[in-house]
């Protein structure tokens, strides 16, 4: 390649920006990488430099700005309060459940409380009692549990916690009778521990190289490590690594993973886990689990084409696949001699998408989806009979077994406009009742009134794109309601209908509330996945803006009241969207989104991300991410819609700089003269747990785009 691309940046705003916002100064600096001939110039390359106190002190002068404007837009304050009144209307949340010893432990959330507390009881109906309460558990520090998982025995109980949503893990044990704390305490971990043992005196984790959640080292050569109650962690065995088993090829991105499987007890298991959806698996006797020499054996390798879902029962093995079967289909093997090449088809494709598998004592649970309701069958383990279950209403559905020695489950339904609500479901008699747990949900009157609508969108390549439309009953198409558009488009990751509060207290305001399935995610099986992944993934963000163009041409919004938004890898869609058609947008929210394609993998959780994007050292890949690289599609001169970027100060997935660079991009590229505000969250991460923070945080972007998008209730304060 020949042609060297050179990207212009302004190093001034335009005279009307100045005027009317006083951006923070940013500089340029002489910065670029040269790829196989083409060099990228990166002036804002200083910015990834986030421990730098002059680079740290430009993130605090752009989160000062922001907040100094975004506290000044009418209704943000009134939607929080607005969030936090249906909040204490509802009952209370529980969730995280795991059923050990007779005791079935999990999270619960108060109305009112912004984190769960962990508790247990004995059987279904046996008496609450609390374990676990982060918020006093260290004075002058806001944990959240990652996760709580209980000894077989029931006995004991591991819990994981981390700081302001940094993802980091410190496990502690605790005695579940006595309440008391075992001496262990480990840190930095991946997630939880990964299993206990079976005796319940040991466990498997899987620990991280450091703490540092902006480290290059960060998400590179984890070991799940074997650890004995009482003995000194130093003394703890490496049982799944690169390091420890080199001939396995474990990749130095990939995450080991080792457990042990109640229902497949002979076994150890062990997964090389990234985000490339085909899975990656392994198996040994289990005894040789502390031997220090595991003869590990490939139960499954990518090739076998297995996502979504892997059972094993025993010796048999279930799983999903997409090997000649573009919408998934069901197969079986069994251990004792895995061939998935020659597996028996257990459940052959249909013309809806296979969603995932489950178990109880006698049954499989298979569940599919249209994209917009799901359905649920159960296949008999010793008849072999399929059986569609009726459900008490259509959405999206999940069902889960506490208790897999019963036939004993879980029913849970949710859809765009009608509240999540669980149902107890026994297999044998096909009976529902109401959950002993989650209570239906309570609303107002007025999100009664909140009607959809499933459309498919012509593409600008003739592909049909499903478009759901969320809105009020009553609304005119006049091509005058605001309207906020959401999209994601990646991982396989398939946008299902689910109650979403926060969007529908905007919906009941009139609001028009949208969500794009473009290509990328699952929608409509694996093809679909396919077709925006690595060098198809323009198609994701050309078709979030072609139902855009949809939205506007059916009278639901216009392009002055439209805005559009993208988190996490959706940063990729809202990025490019804006810098390829910046004309159909009011406003845009880039919130914690990778808009920096072409620089991820040199992020801390970018080598983990390679498989779903590309590398630079790759020719094809690398040009397909320039491709969806925002930072490096920003234009001098361009009129480019209002836009929020928000970054996470301790978020280990999308790292501050790469929504910073991009808000720097656009405040010294832009000739609209409408706002590009830089919103950092620093008691926030990816996500946050805490429903105070979460509030307020996207308070603030609805206000900032319903502002721009001319809201009568969203205006800035006289």
């Amino acid at each position: 390649m020949k042609k060297i691309l050179v990207i212009s940046f302004a190093l001034f705003c335009c005279s009307y920006s100045f005027a009317q916002w006083s951006y923070p100064a940013t500089k340029t600096v002489d910065s670029s990488d040269t790829y196989f001939g083409v060099t990228y110039k990166d002036p804002y390359r200083w910015l990834e430099n986030v421990k730098d106190s002059g680079t740290a002190q430009w993130y605090k002068q752009e989160a000062d700005y922001t907040n100094s404007i975004i506290d000044k837009i009418s209704g943000r304050d009134e939607l929080v309060t607005e969030w936090e009144k249906l909040d204490k209307l509802q009952p209370p949340s529980i969730h995280g459940r795991s059923y050990e010893g007779g005791r079935i432990f999990y999270k619960k959330t108060m109305p009112g409380e912004n984190v769960g507390k962990i508790y247990y009881r004995q059987g279904m109906l046996g008496k609450e009692v609390l374990l676990f309460d982060p918020t006093n558990f260290i004075v002058g520090q806001k944990l959240t549990v990652e996760s709580a998982v209980p000894s077989y025995d029931g006995k004991k109980i591991a819990i994981a916690y981390s700081q302001r949503g940094a993802e980091v893990s410190t496990i502690i044990v605790m005695d579940v009778d006595s309440k008391k704390i075992f001496p262990e305490k480990i840190y930095p971990v991946e997630g939880s521990i990964n299993s206990w043992t079976f005796d319940s005196k040991s466990f498997t984790y899987t620990v991280k190289k450091t703490g540092d959640n902006t480290s290059p080292d960060f998400e590179l050569h984890e070991k799940t490590m074997f650890h004995k109650l009482g003995d000194d962690m130093k003394s703890d065995v490496d049982i799944f690594s690169d390091s420890t088993y080199p001939s396995l090829g474990i990749k130095e991105n990939e995450e080991p993973f080792a457990y042990v499987n109640k229902e497949s007890k002979k076994y150890i298991f062990g997964i090389r886990s990234t985000v490339q959806s085909e899975i990656f698996s392994y198996y040994a006797p289990i005894a040789e689990m502390n031997s220090g020499n595991i003869n590990w054996k490939i139960l499954c390798t990518p090739e076998d084409k297995l996502v979504r879902g892997l059972d094993v029962i025993g010796d048999d093995a279930y799983a999903i696949t997409y090997d000649g079967a573009k919408n998934y289909k069901l197969v079986y093997t069994n251990l004792k001699n895995p061939d998935w090449k020659h597996a028996t088809t257990i459940l052959p494709e249909k013309n809806e998408t296979l969603e995932s598998i489950t178990h109880s004592k006698s049954y499989l649970y298979i569940t599919y989806s249209n994209g917009i309701s799901n359905r649920i069958f159960k296949y008999n383990l010793s008849s072999h009979k399929i059986e569609e279950i009726k459900l008490p209403f259509s959405g999206t559905a999940a069902i889960f077994c506490l208790d897999t020695k019963t036939d004993n489950c879980m029913v849970a339904i949710t859809s765009w406009n009608k509240p999540y609500a669980e149902f107890n479901y026994n297999a044998i008699s096909n009976t529902f009742t109401a959950s002993l747990f989650n209570k239906p949900a309570v609303y107002p009157a007025a999100y009664n009134n909140l009607l959809t609508k499933e459309v498919e969108v012509k593409s600008y390549d003739g592909t049909m794109v499903p478009l759901s439309i969320i809105y009020k009953k009553g609304t005119k198409l006049d091509g005058t309601n605001c309207c906020i558009l959401e999209g994601y488009g990646s991982y396989g990751y398939s946008y299902t209908p689910f109650f979403n509060v926060l969007w529908n207290a905007l919906a009941i305001k009139g609001v028009i509330i949208a969500v794009a399935h473009v290509r990328g995610g699952s929608e409509k099986g694996e093809a679909w996945y396919r077709a925006g992944f690595k060098t198809t993934k323009p198609n994701t963000w050309k078709d979030f803006n072609s139902c855009a163009e949809y939205l506007i041409a059916s009278g639901y919004t216009s392009s002055s009241k439209l805005a559009g938004t993208g988190t996490s890898a959706g940063g990729i869609l809202i990025s490019r969207a804006i810098t390829e058609k910046p004309d159909l947008y009011a406003a845009a929210v880039c919130n914690v989104g990778s808009a920096n394609a072409i620089r991820m993998e040199f992020a801390p959780n970018g080598p983990a991300n390679i498989p779903e994007f590309g590398t630079v050292k790759d020719s094809i890949e690398c040009k397909a991410l320039y491709e969806m690289d925002g930072v490096q599609h920003v234009v001098a001169g361009t009129k480019y819609p209002a836009l929020l970027c928000v970054a996470g100060w301790n978020d280990p997935r999308v790292i501050a700089w790469e929504p910073g660079k991009f808000a720097a991009a656009v405040q010294n590229a832009t000739a609209s003269g409408k706002p590009v505000l830089m919103k950092v969250n620093y008691d926030d991460g990816h996500f946050t747990e805490d429903k105070s923070v979460t509030y307020r945080n996207f308070a603030s972007q609805f206000a900032f785009a319903l502002w721009q998008c001319g809201h009568p209730d969203f205006q800035l304060k006289k």
